[in-house]
């Protein structure tokens, strides 16, 4: 018999992602041209985006009933995803009145799995899929690998103009990511 799992908690003895230096490159460039399915239906060009924008890429949302990948409560920086777009979801309106454009989620799960999700979650913002890891390629974002899968690390960026002028990385703990972009954003309004 497995015990369920409650998604939406952060287990007090997660281990804390380490700085690995893996996006120090990223402050100052631009988004690559990288076409995306968003779970709105339409597909939205990162290189085109104008004004200021919320990126954060995590590894995947759990769904309730099933099993996470193994080991996945070992794996630095893996669990957190359910809380972590709760948090984005419970400040959007206040980043938006901080003047962000748009947030977005990206992962590598199909649009059919984050549509789920999003619903599920009551997501005030799109989710992209990036399953072919294109923009993860075209910036050389950190990956990691479980069951099989290449996931994208948690990072959050912050762009301006199509310019990635902040990120986070590494992003712990996941629950209150949205409250660290938050007081980033008050301290350097545009």
């Amino acid at each position: 018999m497995s015990i369920p799992i409650d998604l939406a908690a952060i287990p007090a003895d997660l281990p804390v992602p380490e700085s690995d230096g893996a996006c120090d490159h990223l402050t100052g460039r631009l988004f690559p041209a990288v076409t995306l399915n968003s779970t709105a239906g339409r597909a939205v060009d990162l290189g085109t985006l104008k004004g200021r924008q919320v990126l954060y890429c995590y590894p995947r949302t759990g769904q309730p009933g099933a099993a996470l990948p193994g080991g996945w409560d070992g794996i630095p920086g893996a669990r957190g995803c359910t809380p972590e777009a709760c948090n984005f979801r419970d400040h959007h309106a206040e980043l938006r009145a901080l003047g962000v454009g748009e947030i977005f989620g990206l992962s590598t799960q199909d649009t059919a799995y984050q549509k789920e999700a999003a619903t599920r979650l009551g997501l005030t913002f799109e989710l992209l899929s990036d399953g072919q890891l294109a923009f993860a390629q075209a910036l050389n974002l950190p990956t990691f690998v479980a069951d099989g899968m290449t996931l994208i690390k948690r990072v959050t960026m912050i762009v301006d103009a199509g310019k990635i002028t902040k990120f986070f990385y590494p992003v712990f703990p996941p629950d209150q990511a949205a409250e660290t972009v938050v007081d980033w954003v008050k301290a350097n309004p545009r």
